[in-house]
């Protein structure tokens, strides 16, 4: 059965459980929709591509708590349109204990039965994706390809297997990445399709993305291991959590500057005053709202701050 997730779930979980899971959020920059009724136009867009049956799934898994706090309304209104059976998962603020109880909630859900060798065939894949990350700040694959395959450790692209395949072939094809500077993209990745193209274009090298690093850096091959590793999940904790894993990104990437993209009407939006106050590196912050090219008024600014660096 295909799985939706809102925000990150564990994958482990979710495959061990013989369930395929889906990140809805990876379909929104491709998705070209805009919906009318919304706050947040990355739950808003995937709302409606259920709602239009242009994403498919037997169930939904919504995580309600800890992390995003406008998919909750946009994920009741596809279980009380759609009928799908819904779960709804909550991160507590670095609560280990609370969120082992949540992953045996989640399993209960799934069915109860989890397949050990499968969770942790699954862990092995993770586990190679974070590799590419680290061969993306050593220079030997560009900020694209390691976004765009890290991004997908959410759910491994519905498809294990293939997705294992992509990222060895990727791992044995190393290149010399050729660069101006190299930046760090904190916060959530950038509704924008053709952000980390654009990037390439202009000679910027991303070599520290915040939420697809959350995602390979988590993980397990037993429970006891995803629970001590998700409940770490910085996004779901205080934010001197998230700003000591940084901080630390920063310094071993020797990162030159920041972008923090900020979505419109979300909450992680007012942690830009709190991170520029104790992240002492060049910031840039920018802001999108619906599924779109990286407008030209966001690349004058990049452009500028790229200058600004030299």
């Amino acid at each position: 059965m295909r799985v939706g997730i809102t925000a990150i779930v564990p994958p482990e979980i979710i495959y061990s459980t013989n369930h395929i899971p889906l990140d809805l959020n990876n379909f929104v920059p491709q998705s070209n929709v805009h919906p009318k009724n919304k706050l947040c136009a990355w739950t808003a867009s995937w709302r409606e591509l259920i709602l239009e049956d242009k994403i498919k799934i037997n169930k939904l898994i919504v995580v309600a708590g800890g992390d995003c706090q406008n998919s909750l309304v946009d994920a009741e209104k596809i279980e009380l349109k759609k009928k799908i059976p819904t779960h709804y998962f909550f991160y507590q603020f670095g609560d280990k204990e609370h969120f082992e109880n949540e992953i045996k909630k989640l399993i209960d859900f799934l069915g109860g039965d989890v397949d050990k060798d499968i969770l942790r065939e699954v862990y092995k894949i993770k586990k190679l994706a974070k590799k590419v990350d680290e061969l993306c700040y050593k220079d030997k694959i560009n900020g694209k390809d390691a976004f765009y395959t890290t991004i997908s450790a959410s759910d491994l692209k519905g498809n294990p297997n293939a997705y294992k395949k992509e990222i060895e072939n990727l791992l044995n094809n190393e290149e010399n990445v050729e660069y101006r500077y190299r930046i760090a993209l904190i916060g959530i990745p950038p509704i924008f399709s053709d952000f980390y193209e654009y990037l390439n274009e202009i000679n910027v090298h991303c070599v520290y993305n915040e939420l697809p690093y959350e995602f390979v850096r988590m993980g397990g091959d037993s429970i006891k291991s995803i629970v001590d590793t998700y409940s770490t999940y910085t996004f779901a904790n205080h934010i001197t959590k998230r700003i000591k894993i940084i901080k630390r990104e920063l310094k071993k990437r020797k990162v030159d500057g920041i972008i923090h993209y900020t979505q419109m009407c979300c909450h992680h939006k007012l942690e830009d005053e709190i991170l520029r106050e104790f992240i002492d590196y060049p910031m840039l912050t920018i802001e999108g709202d619906i599924p779109q090219k990286t407008p030209e008024q966001v690349k004058l600014r990049i452009e500028a701050f790229i200058e600004m660096l030299g």
